[in-house]
This record gives structure tokens, sequence and C-alpha cells, in this order.
């Protein structure tokens, strides 16, 4: 069986319980574990005007630490579960800078990309709107399901991997729930398009 991108030799759920319990070197292993993730998944996710205030690193960071100071608060019922949070930090500290970079802009600071409002790499692949109404979407599913989704789709995770982390008993298992649950993001999505 191949090794998913959280099984190493600690799951997750003991790393985040060493790091609430103040061990350095744990916290150091949970953001060695993530951060190449991360940086991935965030990669050409910030557009080009939005830039000049911070870099996609900056914001992976910025997830990072933000999901560190709430250990106290957030509770790991699956490995997959960290990832997912740790993705709706960064989506909405990506969402954070670009307003904060449209803000600037009105608020009469020079910006040199005016004319060039040029989205991420991933708005141009398939569009604002159908961004919008993709996360749109995945908030309508269960947890188990966006969790689900968001491994398999964004973090490019295989079938068996997702099982282990959702807890399903077989990667067929996942796979039928990944499926499943593409189609009803699909039909939700269509339906917000009519």
């Amino acid at each position: 069986m191949t090794a998913g991108p959280e099984e190493t030799l600690e799951s997750t759920a003991a790393l985040l319980a060493r790091v609430r319990a103040g061990d350095d070197a744990a916290r150091n292993d949970l953001l060695a574990r993530y951060l190449p993730m991360l940086r991935r998944w965030a990669h050409g996710r910030l557009p080009d005007h939005a830039r000049q205030l911070a870099d996609t690193d900056d914001l992976v960071q910025i997830t990072l630490l933000r999901a560190l100071k709430q250990m106290g608060t957030f509770e790991p019922n699956r490995e997959g579960a960290f990832l997912v949070y740790l993705r709706r930090i960064l989506l909405n500290a990506l969402r954070d800078e670009i307003r904060r970079s449209r803000r600037s802009r009105i608020a009469g600071e020079p910006d040199e990309t005016v004319a060039d409002e040029r989205r991420s790499a991933l708005e141009e692949a398939i569009g604002h709107e159908t961004l919008e109404r993709y996360e749109a979407a995945l908030a309508m599913l269960t947890e188990e399901q966006r969790e689900a989704v968001v491994l398999s789709i964004e973090f490019d995770y295989t079938h068996q991997q997702v099982a282990e982390a959702v807890g399903k008993p077989t990667a067929n298992a996942a796979r039928m729930m990944v499926s499943r649950a593409l189609v009803r993001v699909a039909e939700i999505m269509g339906r917000e398009h009519d």
C-alpha cells in the first residue's frame, strides 16, 4: 500500500496533540509536512494585482501560523480534516489579500497594475464565477464529502489515500464517495447557473 501525504511515522492527530502540549519539534514536523502541499495548492491562486502587498508563500506561512494559534479550537476527527482546515484558512487569507489590494487602490495608493487586472491561473482556467459557484457547492456537501472532494481533486490524493483520510474501508468506497459528491457539486453548480 502506498503511503499517503499524511501517512508518515506519526499521525497528524498525534502531532497536533504534541503541538498543543508545546512540543516545538512536533510543530516543526507539522509545518514541514503541510508547507509543500499548501504551496502547491496555492500556486497561481493569488491574482497578479494582489501580489504587490504579499506573495503566495507569505499567505501560506500566515495560514500555518493562524492554524497553529487556533490549535485549541480545532479537533481533528479524521486524518484529512486538518488539511481541509488549512485549505479553508488559506482560501480566506487569499480572499482577504485580494480585498485588501482592492481597498488600497480605492484609497488612492498608487498601483502600477491598474491596467493589468489579470486573474490567477486557476481563475484563468475555469473563470472567477465558476470558482465561486464551486466553492458554494462544496459548502453544501457534508463535511466528509467536502474533505473527500478537496483531497482528491485539489490535493491529488489517490482513492486509497482519500479512504484512509476520511475513514472509508476501501479505495473503491472512497472513489464512489468522491464520484457521488462531484455529481452533487455539478448539480448544485448547474442550478446556480440557471
